[in-house]
This record gives C-alpha cells, structure tokens and sequence, in this order.
C-alpha cells in the first residue's frame, strides 16, 4: 500500500461520489461523513460494499445472506450472523486486487480503520471512474460503428438505384429494339452521307477559292497594266512634248504600242472569259450552299440528336462515375468494416472468453448454490417437520389445556356443588344438633322429673 498506482480522496469527495454514484434511495440520504469520520461504522461499510458488488457484478445483498450449511450442522442460527460478512470478505478479496488492493482483511470488515477505508474506497472510486470511461468509449465507438453501418446501407442503397437507373438508361425496352435499330442504321446512313457531301463541299470550297485567288491575281495584273499604260501614256505625252522624234521611230513605237494594247485586249478578253466562267462557277456555288444548307439543318437535327445521346451518354458516364466513387466509398467502409469486425470480433472473442470464465464461475457459484439450496431445503423439510412435530404438540397442549379447563369448569361446578352440599349438611346438621340438644335437655327435665317422682 506505499506504492498507490491511485490518488487518495478526500473524506467529502468519497461520501459525494458514493452517495451519487453507488447509493440510491434512503442509503444515499441515510450516508454521512459521520459514518467514516472520526469512528468508522463497521455496519455503514459493510454495506456499502455490498451496494459496489452489487453495481458491478450484480450480486444483491440479500445473496450474501444465504447460509452454505450442511444437514449434521448443529445450531445453524448461530452461523446467520457470520455468513454475509464472510461472503463479503470473499468477494471482496476477488474483487480488491482490480483495484490494485492486495492486502485486504477481515479486519478492514469487522473493526476498519480511519485511513485503511479511506484508501480503500479511494481504489475503489478510481476503478468506478476507469470503468465509467471505458463503457463511455464503448458507447462512442458502438455509436460510430451504428453510423458507419447505416451509411454503409445508404450507400448500398444508392449504388443499387444508381445500377437499376443505369440499366434503365442503357438497355432499351423490346417494343422499341426495332426502332432503335432503324434510327441506327439511318443515323449510320447520314453520318456516311454527310461525310461524304462534307468532302464534296471542301472540295467545292477549295475549287472556289482558287477561283478567288486567280480571279484576285488577274484583277491585280489588270490593275498593274492599267497603271503599266497611264504611266506610260504619261511618259508619252511627256517625250512628245520634250522631244521631236523622226516618223520611223514614231511608227515603229505605235506599232508597238497598238501590240502592247492588242495583247492586252486579249488578256483582257481572256480574263472576261475567266470571268464568266468563274461566275458560273459562283452560281453553281451558290446552288451548292442552298443544297448544303437544307443538308446543314438535317445536320443540326441530327446534332441536336447526337447531342441527346451524348448528354445520356454523359449522365450514363457521371452514373458510372458515382458508381465508381460509391463502389471506392464501399470499398473504404467495407475495409473500415472489416477492421471494426475484426475489432469487435476481438471484442467478442475476449467478451466470449471473458463470458465463458464467468459462465464457469457462474456454474461453480450455481452448483455451490444448488448444493447450499439442497442442504437448506433438506434443513427445512427436517424444520418443517419439526414445525410440524411443534404444531401437533401444541395442538395436544392445546387439547389438554381446552379438557384441564373443561374439568376445571366440571371441577368448580362439582365444587360448588359440594360447597351448597356442605352448606346443606352444615346447616342440617347445625339443626340436628339444636334438636339433639333440645332432645338432651328434655331427656334430661325428664329424668329430672323422673328423679323427683321417685
């Protein structure tokens, strides 16, 4: 005990926490510091340590009264008084070294000590608080592991709607197989023919705008000629005016210069052709983009389709998604419940074992009980024989004493009688003798008067 793994309260702390924790009722009321301090009352520990046994391992007080007798125990009044006090001391030796009190006495019961009981009910009140945590832990984790589990079963739950949704999303009713297959082939049939009039059209927008490039490069080269003949009608009026030429070389240069505009009414001529051909070519165009455009809202009907397909498609992919993410969120709680059950599989083992050494205990502690409710039941059958063997001498004592007052009563009667007899007799012969008396003193005159005659 010089080595206390427990703190020692005070003596207001213990009688607080017993009266709240332990006592009910008038104990808890009826308990004082009065009762450890400055004389410790052996009866107020007694029971309450009987009250501690029987809030930990739900053994009542009226258990500790039972009396383990054999039939040949002479006098077994005498052993109703030590029984609850060595049953306590029994229990409380087991119970004391969880408590980290190992030298517990029949002393400590009988005649305890101020600071022997107060130690001992300080480890005693450590262990209630130790077992207080443990079981609020307990309820936290059995709380947590209930919570686990209903998400568990909202999860499941989810997964398995999010599976029948998919399903419904992805398979498509038999009424309406054929259909889908005829929307499919024809959807398959436009995508070919789009495609298809998509290349004829780049190709078409290709031709066209090589159509505009040249077109653009003869505008530039009739642009540079024209510019080629002012500069050069410009130059012309300017070497006419500065200079006097023969006539050859005039001839000579209009020769020139009527080839020059000849060959430039050609390619003039040439590009108007270019031209027209090219406008037909617009046109045919034109007719083209008409046609492409009728082509362009079958498209966008189909796009609009497509579209719906790929915003199911999405929602089917976002349901696989969520599927996924709840089959990991299963995965994760599935191994979070594999570690619970193995913890509380370990829970259970040890609880199992720990309910097995009980079960033991509890069978050994039954059959000592059976043993000691045989012994009790063959002692009260030889009481109730006895109590019968009593019944029956009283009931004769009774009968005896009901006939001594009846003869009493005779008796009194009979006296009574013999009393008025007696009384009778008294006064008769009181008469008789008055008469014999008279008789006597006539006789007597008589011979008196006998006498004097002769």
């Amino acid at each position: 005990m010089s080595e206390n793994t427990f703190p020692v309260y005070k003596v207001d702390v213990i009688v607080q926490f017993y009266r709240t924790e332990v006592l009910t009722g008038q104990e808890a009321k009826h308990f004082t510091k009065n009762d450890i301090i400055p004389n410790t009352k052996a009866e107020s520990i007694q029971r309450l340590y009987m009250r501690v046994l029987q809030l930990l391992f739900r053994f009542r007080p009226e258990c500790h009264y039972t009396v383990p007798l054999c039939e040949n125990v002479q006098f077994p009044m005498l052993h109703e008084w030590v029984s609850p006090v060595m049953s306590v001391y029994m229990r409380m030796c087991q119970f004391l070294p969880l408590c980290q009190v190992y030298d517990f006495s029949l002393n400590d019961l009988l005649n305890p000590k101020l600071k022997r009981t107060i130690t001992i009910l300080s480890a005693i009140q450590n262990f209630l608080h130790f077992r207080k945590q443990r079981l609020e832990m307990m309820a936290v984790h059995q709380q947590s592991f209930r919570s686990d589990m209903d998400r568990l079963q909202a999860y499941t739950r989810e997964i398995k709607e999010a599976e029948k949704k998919i399903e419904k999303l992805t398979t498509i009713p038999p009424e309406q197989q054929a259909e889908a297959r005829e929307l499919a082939s024809a959807l398959a049939e436009l995508t070919t023919n789009t495609q298809r009039e998509y290349q004829d059209v780049t190709a078409m927008n290709e031709m066209v705008a090589q159509c505009k490039t040249e077109i653009a490069e003869i505008s530039q080269k009739l642009t540079q000629r024209k510019v080629d003949v002012a500069t050069l009608k410009d130059e012309i009026s300017k070497l006419k005016s500065q200079i006097v030429e023969s006539p050859e070389e005039l001839k000579n240069e209009m020769e020139r210069m009527k080839e020059n505009v000849k060959s430039i009414k050609m390619s003039k001529e040439l590009a108007d052709e270019r031209l027209v051909e090219l406008q037909m070519l617009v046109q045919c165009a034109g007719q083209v983009e008409a046609e492409l455009q009728v082509l362009l809202k079958q498209l966008q009907d189909l796009q609009i389709s497509m579209c719906k397909t790929n915003q199911q498609k999405e929602e089917v992919q976002r349901l696989a998604a969520m599927n996924e993410a709840l089959q990991k969120d299963l995965k994760s709680l599935s191994s979070e419940e594999a570690q619970m059950k193995r913890g509380f599989a370990m829970k259970l083992d040890k609880q199992s074992k720990n309910q097995i050494r009980r079960q033991k205990k509890k069978e050994v502690k039954d059959q000592q009980v059976k043993n000691i409710y045989g012994q009790y039941d063959k002692i009260h059958q030889k009481r109730e024989e006895f109590v019968k063997k009593m019944e029956e001498s009283n009931r004769e004592t009774k009968r005896f004493k009901e006939k001594m007052q009846e003869l009493r009563a005779k008796c009194n009667q009979h006296t009574q009688k013999a009393q008025e007899i007696y009384e009778r007799l008294l006064t008769t012969l009181e008469q008789y003798n008055k008469r014999i008396e008279s008789i006597v003193v006539e006789t007597n005159a008589d011979t008196l008067k006998m006498k004097a005659h002769f």
